[in-house]
């Protein structure tokens, strides 16, 4: 089934995550995941969430929890915070998300907060997709959207290889558990 089928399979059945972990769409990108060190796993997450992070800051000027949830798991990282209370900027993240009303931006809320949660384990990269194309399928609707989601699926690949190679060039401290 490919991913548009699926898609349309998901809103007959009102979900409202339009992708999943086992989607046939994602597996590619979910294997390459699996192959890749924390560390560039985490930097990805980073470069995702900021973008998304100011996207939602421009709907949303005066919401401060996608950002808090961003610095709080990169101080994390740092090992300048424990991870409690980098934690509970995340769950802050995902609580912004119930209380707006927009399917795009809740799926953007969440997408921030499974980027973040990738400084906890990897395994959380394949949530910041799911959540991420699901925005886009609500911003353009399935059929406006093939274009889209093929190429920001591309974008995560490309960006995944980019830190992989460049992993050495960050300029940012890393806590011990981050270098395990």
């Amino acid at each position: 089934m490919n991913w548009i089928d699926e898609v349309h399979m998901r809103l007959k059945r009102k979900n409202k995550i339009l992708f999943a972990k086992d989607s046939e769409y994602l597996q590619d990108l979910a294997s390459l995941f699996q192959e890749q060190e924390h560390r560039v796993m985490a930097l990805w997450a980073f470069e995702f969430a900021a973008e998304t992070v100011a996207n939602l800051e421009e709907k949303y000027p005066d919401e401060r929890r996608p950002r808090e949830a961003l610095e709080a798991v990169q101080a994390w990282a740092a090992g300048k915070i424990k991870m409690r209370p980098a934690q509970q900027k995340i769950l802050s993240c995902h609580t912004f998300a119930k209380e707006i009303a927009c399917k795009e931006d809740i799926a953007m809320c969440h997408a921030v907060g499974q980027a973040c949660a990738v400084v906890h384990t990897a395994g959380h990269a394949i949530g910041y997709p799911i959540y991420d194309l699901t925005s886009i399928i609500y911003r353009y609707g399935i059929e406006d959207a093939s274009k889209i989601v093929e190429e920001r699926k591309q974008t995560y690949i490309n960006r995944l290889l980019y830190w992989k190679e460049h992993l050495d060039t960050y300029k940012g401290e890393w806590a011990e558990f981050m270098r395990k």
